[in-house]
């Protein structure tokens, strides 16, 4: 799988659980993920969108993945 395909797929991925369920992991607060951070990210592939995700906005990336959301 490509990068660009990968990154298709972590912006149309959404939160499958808890405050945030049913949101695009790049609508989700940038504090949620800060929190998981420190709590743990869930394990297996949806930690690691997390993990990725939160990276993106620490850095202040979404506006790259937005583009990609399929609304």
């Amino acid at each position: 799988m490509t990068n660009r395909e990968e990154l298709v797929k972590l912006a149309n991925m959404r939160m499958p659980f808890g405050k945030f369920k049913g949101y695009f992991l790049v609508d989700v607060p940038e504090p949620y993920y800060v929190w998981y951070r420190g709590k743990g990210f869930p394990q297996g592939k949806l930690g690691e969108q997390m993990q990725l995700m939160y990276e993106i906005k620490v850095n202040g990336l979404e506006n790259l993945i937005r583009p990609l959301v399929n609304r």
